[in-house]
């Protein structure tokens, strides 16, 4: 989960699935109790390379901005559907059981479903 302070402050939500770094555009912040959804705007893939990036892209350049990182770590799958994805997160902020929803389009609800056992 990275920090992108780019045109609007947003929080970029990403999962490393078939060699790439599947992403998702978060505006206000990730749910970190149950019962809290956020829109979360899909976004071309990202390399997996990207994972650790932090800085400052230039004016100019697609995401101008500075990118820090917010929370990292490791997850589990539990279901994947073209409009469902169930996973465990184990970050250093972010632990528990979530789920990303889509309800149209790009347009995804990413929600907290579980606190960490």
């Amino acid at each position: 989960m990275q920090e992108h302070h780019a045109t609007r402050l947003h929080w970029d939500f990403r999962l490393e699935l078939d060699g790439v770094l599947k992403s998702w555009a978060v505006p206000r912040g990730p749910p970190e109790e149950p019962g809290i959804r956020r829109l979360a705007v899909e976004v071309e893939d990202h390399p997996v390379d990207y994972i650790a990036f932090h800085g400052t892209i230039p004016k100019g350049s697609y995401g101008a901005g500075t990118v820090k990182i917010w929370d990292k770590g490791t997850f589990k799958l539990k279901t994947r559907t073209n409009d469902m994805y169930e996973f465990w997160l184990k970050g250093k902020c972010l632990k528990g059981k979530y789920a990303l929803v889509r309800f149209k389009d790009k347009n995804w609800l990413l929600l907290k479903t579980k606190t960490e056992d």
